[in-house]
Protein backbone atom coordinates (compact mmCIF):
# COMPACT_ATOMS: atom_id res chain seq x y z
CA UNK A 1 0.00 0.00 0.00
CA UNK A 2 2.87 2.45 0.71
CA UNK A 3 4.69 1.80 -2.37
CA UNK A 4 1.11 2.93 -4.16
CA UNK A 5 1.15 6.30 -2.16
CA UNK A 6 4.95 6.51 -3.11
CA UNK A 7 4.42 6.25 -6.43
CA UNK A 8 1.26 8.41 -6.84
CA UNK A 9 3.35 11.05 -4.70
CA UNK A 10 6.34 10.68 -6.98
CA UNK A 11 3.69 11.10 -9.83
CA UNK A 12 1.71 14.13 -8.34
CA UNK A 13 5.72 16.06 -7.04
CA UNK A 14 6.67 15.17 -11.03
CA UNK A 15 3.42 16.64 -12.78
CA UNK A 16 2.96 19.37 -10.25
CA UNK A 17 5.61 21.88 -12.35
CA UNK A 18 3.74 20.78 -15.55
CA UNK A 19 0.75 21.80 -14.09
CA UNK A 20 1.76 24.92 -12.26
CA UNK A 21 2.89 26.27 -15.30
CA UNK A 22 -0.14 25.34 -17.32
CA UNK A 23 -1.85 27.53 -14.76
CA UNK A 24 0.47 30.42 -15.32
CA UNK A 25 -0.33 30.25 -18.70
CA UNK A 26 -4.02 30.11 -18.32
CA UNK A 27 -3.78 33.15 -15.97
CA UNK A 28 -1.67 35.34 -18.68
CA UNK A 29 -4.00 34.12 -21.75
CA UNK A 30 -6.92 35.50 -19.90
CA UNK A 31 -5.25 39.13 -18.91
CA UNK A 32 -3.52 38.98 -22.30
CA UNK A 33 -7.43 38.15 -23.71
CA UNK A 34 -9.38 41.15 -21.98
CA UNK A 35 -6.34 43.15 -22.60
CA UNK A 36 -6.59 42.98 -26.34
CA UNK A 37 -10.12 42.80 -26.52
CA UNK A 38 -10.35 46.56 -24.63
CA UNK A 39 -8.03 47.60 -27.42
CA UNK A 40 -9.68 45.99 -29.87
CA UNK A 41 -13.23 47.65 -29.08
CA UNK A 42 -11.35 51.12 -28.21
CA UNK A 43 -9.86 51.15 -31.54
CA UNK A 44 -13.00 50.37 -33.66
CA UNK A 45 -15.09 52.88 -31.36
CA UNK A 46 -12.64 55.70 -31.90
CA UNK A 47 -13.42 55.11 -35.81
CA UNK A 48 -16.92 55.05 -35.26
CA UNK A 49 -17.49 51.45 -36.30
CA UNK A 50 -20.73 49.63 -36.00
CA UNK A 51 -21.13 48.81 -32.47
CA UNK A 52 -22.35 45.71 -32.67
CA UNK A 53 -19.32 44.93 -34.76
CA UNK A 54 -17.26 46.02 -32.44
CA UNK A 55 -18.74 44.10 -29.42
CA UNK A 56 -18.17 40.84 -31.70
CA UNK A 57 -14.59 41.68 -32.42
CA UNK A 58 -13.96 42.80 -29.23
CA UNK A 59 -15.23 38.83 -28.18
CA UNK A 60 -13.73 37.05 -31.37
CA UNK A 61 -10.10 38.75 -29.80
CA UNK A 62 -10.82 37.78 -26.22
CA UNK A 63 -12.02 33.95 -27.08
CA UNK A 64 -9.20 33.25 -29.68
CA UNK A 65 -6.67 34.42 -27.36
CA UNK A 66 -8.44 32.28 -24.46
CA UNK A 67 -8.33 29.47 -26.60
CA UNK A 68 -4.97 29.45 -27.81
CA UNK A 69 -4.05 29.83 -24.32
CA UNK A 70 -5.80 27.10 -23.20
CA UNK A 71 -4.35 24.65 -26.11
CA UNK A 72 -1.03 25.55 -24.86
CA UNK A 73 -1.82 25.10 -21.48
CA UNK A 74 -3.30 21.64 -22.18
CA UNK A 75 0.23 21.27 -24.10
CA UNK A 76 1.68 21.48 -21.11
CA UNK A 77 0.14 18.92 -18.78
CA UNK A 78 0.81 16.59 -22.11
CA UNK A 79 -2.75 16.50 -23.30
CA UNK A 80 -2.16 15.73 -27.07
CA UNK A 81 -4.91 18.14 -29.18
CA UNK A 82 -3.05 17.69 -32.57
CA UNK A 83 -6.54 14.82 -33.37
CA UNK A 84 -8.85 17.92 -32.09
CA UNK A 85 -7.03 20.21 -33.91
CA UNK A 86 -7.36 17.66 -36.93
CA UNK A 87 -11.05 17.24 -36.43
CA UNK A 88 -11.18 21.08 -36.16
CA UNK A 89 -9.95 22.01 -39.24
CA UNK A 90 -12.06 19.53 -41.24
CA UNK A 91 -15.13 20.99 -39.39
CA UNK A 92 -14.02 24.66 -39.92
CA UNK A 93 -13.40 23.63 -44.05
CA UNK A 94 -16.70 22.67 -44.54
CA UNK A 95 -18.73 25.43 -42.27
CA UNK A 96 -16.22 27.99 -44.11
CA UNK A 97 -17.04 26.52 -47.63
CA UNK A 98 -20.65 26.68 -47.12
CA UNK A 99 -21.18 29.91 -45.70
CA UNK A 100 -18.24 30.83 -48.05
CA UNK A 101 -20.00 34.27 -49.28
CA UNK A 102 -20.55 35.29 -45.74
CA UNK A 103 -17.32 34.51 -44.51
CA UNK A 104 -15.71 36.22 -47.71
CA UNK A 105 -17.42 39.42 -46.77
CA UNK A 106 -16.70 39.27 -43.01
CA UNK A 107 -13.05 38.71 -43.55
CA UNK A 108 -12.93 41.41 -45.78
CA UNK A 109 -14.79 43.71 -43.87
CA UNK A 110 -12.11 42.87 -40.78
CA UNK A 111 -9.36 43.55 -43.34
CA UNK A 112 -11.24 46.83 -44.26
CA UNK A 113 -11.06 47.78 -40.80
CA UNK A 114 -7.35 46.83 -40.37
CA UNK A 115 -6.04 48.50 -43.45
CA UNK A 116 -8.79 51.71 -42.74
CA UNK A 117 -8.41 52.74 -46.12
CA UNK A 118 -11.57 55.02 -44.99
CA UNK A 119 -13.25 56.19 -41.82
CA UNK A 120 -16.93 56.87 -41.01
CA UNK A 121 -18.33 60.01 -42.84
CA UNK A 122 -15.36 60.04 -45.32
CA UNK A 123 -16.28 60.69 -49.03
CA UNK A 124 -15.44 57.74 -51.29
CA UNK A 125 -15.97 56.38 -54.95
CA UNK A 126 -15.94 52.45 -55.53
CA UNK A 127 -17.53 50.62 -58.01
CA UNK A 128 -19.19 53.85 -59.63
CA UNK A 129 -21.05 55.01 -56.64
CA UNK A 130 -19.94 58.19 -55.13
CA UNK A 131 -20.85 59.62 -51.43
CA UNK A 132 -20.27 59.64 -47.65
CA UNK A 133 -19.62 56.20 -45.30
CA UNK A 134 -22.44 55.38 -42.90
CA UNK A 135 -21.48 52.28 -42.00
CA UNK A 136 -19.06 49.08 -42.23
CA UNK A 137 -20.96 46.20 -40.71
CA UNK A 138 -20.43 42.55 -40.83
CA UNK A 139 -21.88 41.64 -44.40
CA UNK A 140 -21.23 45.29 -46.82
CA UNK A 141 -20.30 49.13 -46.57
CA UNK A 142 -22.89 51.56 -46.52
CA UNK A 143 -22.33 54.31 -48.46
CA UNK A 144 -24.99 57.81 -49.04
CA UNK A 145 -24.28 59.02 -52.76
CA UNK A 146 -24.12 62.49 -53.67
CA UNK A 147 -27.95 62.31 -54.77
CA UNK A 148 -29.22 60.86 -51.66
CA UNK A 149 -29.46 56.99 -52.15
CA UNK A 150 -27.76 54.72 -49.49
CA UNK A 151 -25.87 51.97 -51.42
CA UNK A 152 -24.70 48.54 -49.88
CA UNK A 153 -22.04 47.36 -50.97
CA UNK A 154 -20.63 43.78 -50.43
CA UNK A 155 -17.14 44.27 -47.94
CA UNK A 156 -15.72 41.72 -50.48
CA UNK A 157 -16.21 43.70 -53.63
CA UNK A 158 -15.06 46.97 -51.71
CA UNK A 159 -11.61 45.17 -50.79
CA UNK A 160 -11.20 44.07 -54.14
CA UNK A 161 -12.00 47.11 -55.73
CA UNK A 162 -10.23 50.25 -56.27
CA UNK A 163 -11.29 53.07 -53.89
CA UNK A 164 -11.20 56.79 -54.47
CA UNK A 165 -10.63 58.43 -50.93
CA UNK A 166 -11.97 62.61 -51.47
CA UNK A 167 -11.70 63.25 -47.89
CA UNK A 168 -7.99 62.13 -47.46
CA UNK A 169 -6.71 64.15 -50.69
CA UNK A 170 -5.34 67.12 -49.27
CA UNK A 171 -6.07 68.82 -52.57
CA UNK A 172 -8.38 68.20 -56.06
CA UNK A 173 -7.71 69.42 -59.33
CA UNK A 174 -10.76 70.81 -60.83
CA UNK A 175 -11.79 71.98 -64.17
CA UNK A 176 -14.21 74.04 -66.17
CA UNK A 177 -14.84 73.97 -69.65
CA UNK A 178 -15.88 77.64 -71.41
CA UNK A 179 -15.84 79.49 -74.86
CA UNK A 180 -15.55 82.55 -76.21
CA UNK A 181 -16.83 83.81 -79.20
CA UNK A 182 -14.25 84.50 -82.65
CA UNK A 183 -12.46 87.26 -82.85
CA UNK A 184 -11.83 87.20 -79.23
CA UNK A 185 -8.01 87.99 -78.16
CA UNK A 186 -7.51 84.60 -76.85
CA UNK A 187 -4.39 85.44 -74.54
CA UNK A 188 -6.50 88.41 -72.89
CA UNK A 189 -9.33 85.96 -72.35
CA UNK A 190 -6.90 83.21 -70.87
CA UNK A 191 -5.13 85.92 -68.33
CA UNK A 192 -8.73 86.76 -67.19
CA UNK A 193 -9.84 83.57 -66.52
CA UNK A 194 -6.77 82.82 -64.66
CA UNK A 195 -6.62 85.73 -62.71
CA UNK A 196 -10.53 85.29 -62.00
CA UNK A 197 -9.72 81.73 -60.51
CA UNK A 198 -6.60 82.24 -58.69
CA UNK A 199 -8.43 84.97 -56.54
CA UNK A 200 -11.20 82.34 -55.21
CA UNK A 201 -10.43 81.49 -51.53
CA UNK A 202 -9.41 77.34 -51.23
CA UNK A 203 -7.86 77.17 -54.69
CA UNK A 204 -4.45 76.68 -54.27
CA UNK A 205 -1.57 79.40 -55.52
CA UNK A 206 1.02 76.03 -56.61
CA UNK A 207 0.62 75.10 -59.04
CA UNK A 208 -1.30 78.05 -60.17
CA UNK A 209 -4.25 77.97 -62.46
CA UNK A 210 -3.78 76.71 -66.10
CA UNK A 211 -5.65 77.61 -69.43
CA UNK A 212 -5.64 75.12 -72.54
CA UNK A 213 -7.59 76.60 -75.97
CA UNK A 214 -8.93 73.22 -77.40
CA UNK A 215 -11.65 73.05 -79.70
CA UNK A 216 -13.31 75.26 -82.62
CA UNK A 217 -16.86 75.27 -82.02
CA UNK A 218 -19.48 76.49 -84.79
CA UNK A 219 -19.87 79.61 -82.52
CA UNK A 220 -17.08 79.70 -80.26
CA UNK A 221 -13.24 78.51 -79.35
CA UNK A 222 -13.73 76.70 -76.43
CA UNK A 223 -11.06 76.34 -73.52
CA UNK A 224 -10.74 75.16 -70.38
CA UNK A 225 -9.41 75.73 -67.06
CA UNK A 226 -7.41 73.78 -64.87
CA UNK A 227 -6.83 74.65 -60.93
CA UNK A 228 -6.68 73.20 -57.81
CA UNK A 229 -8.37 73.53 -54.72
CA UNK A 230 -7.14 72.88 -51.20
CA UNK A 231 -10.03 70.08 -49.99
CA UNK A 232 -9.95 70.93 -46.46
CA UNK A 233 -10.73 74.78 -46.92
CA UNK A 234 -13.47 74.36 -49.92
CA UNK A 235 -15.39 71.35 -51.48
CA UNK A 236 -15.51 70.08 -54.46
CA UNK A 237 -18.64 70.97 -55.91
CA UNK A 238 -18.40 74.64 -53.97
CA UNK A 239 -15.03 75.15 -55.72
CA UNK A 240 -16.47 74.27 -59.41
CA UNK A 241 -19.64 76.46 -58.56
CA UNK A 242 -17.29 79.53 -57.95
CA UNK A 243 -15.05 78.92 -60.40
CA UNK A 244 -17.88 79.23 -62.90
CA UNK A 245 -19.53 82.02 -61.51
CA UNK A 246 -15.88 84.18 -60.69
CA UNK A 247 -15.24 83.50 -64.63
CA UNK A 248 -18.40 84.47 -66.01
CA UNK A 249 -18.27 87.83 -64.09
CA UNK A 250 -14.98 88.37 -64.98
CA UNK A 251 -16.10 87.87 -68.60
CA UNK A 252 -18.75 90.00 -68.33
CA UNK A 253 -16.72 93.03 -66.94
CA UNK A 254 -14.14 92.64 -69.55
CA UNK A 255 -16.60 92.62 -72.09
CA UNK A 256 -15.40 89.31 -72.94
CA UNK A 257 -18.65 87.06 -74.97
CA UNK A 258 -19.41 83.90 -74.59
CA UNK A 259 -21.10 82.98 -77.37
CA UNK A 260 -24.50 80.54 -77.93
CA UNK A 261 -25.00 78.30 -80.82
CA UNK A 262 -26.58 80.37 -83.93
CA UNK A 263 -27.69 78.37 -87.18
CA UNK A 264 -28.08 80.37 -90.09
CA UNK A 265 -30.70 79.08 -92.48
CA UNK A 266 -30.87 80.87 -95.91
CA UNK A 267 -34.57 80.96 -97.60
CA UNK A 268 -34.52 80.23 -101.67
CA UNK A 269 -38.05 81.55 -103.51
CA UNK A 270 -39.43 79.28 -105.67
CA UNK A 271 -41.13 81.49 -108.57
CA UNK A 272 -43.55 80.10 -109.99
Amino acid sequence: MSTQWDALLTHAITFLPALIAALVIMVISVWVANWLAKMVQGLLKRRKVDHELTVLLGHIARWGTIGLGTAMALQQIGFDITAFLAGLGVLGFTVGFAIQDVSKNFIAGILLLLQQPFDIGDAIEINGYGGKVEEISLRATAIRTFDGRLVYIPNADVYTSAIINFTRTQARRLDVTVGVAYGTDLNFAKSVAQEAVAHIPGVAKDPAPTVVFHTFNDASVDMTVYFWIKTDQIGIWEGKDAAVRAIYDAFNREGIEIPYPIQTILLNQVSD
